[in-house]
């Protein structure tokens, strides 16, 4: 999977998968996704097990700055 596909199927969710291809500017290109979640505490829960090369990333709005959010 993409991570724009990804982003597109998990909305404002957290997203954490495994890196299986990057192009030479480290862009990723193909993923496998090990967990998704509405809770970033899963997702860190889940990166404490997996050893590889991985990478998490939230797919909603990010507040601009001076803005506040609480969850």
């Amino acid at each position: 999977m993409s991570i724009e596909e990804l982003r597109r199927e998990f909305t404002d969710e957290w997203v954490l998968v495994e890196v299986l291809q990057e192009d030479e500017l480290e862009r990723l290109l193909k993923v496998r996704l090990i967990t998704h979640s509405k809770s970033k505490d899963e997702i860190y829960e889940a990166l404490k097990e997996n050893n590889g090369y991985t990478y998490h990333f939230y797919t909603g709005n990010i507040p601009k700055k001076g803005y506040a959010a609480a969850f």
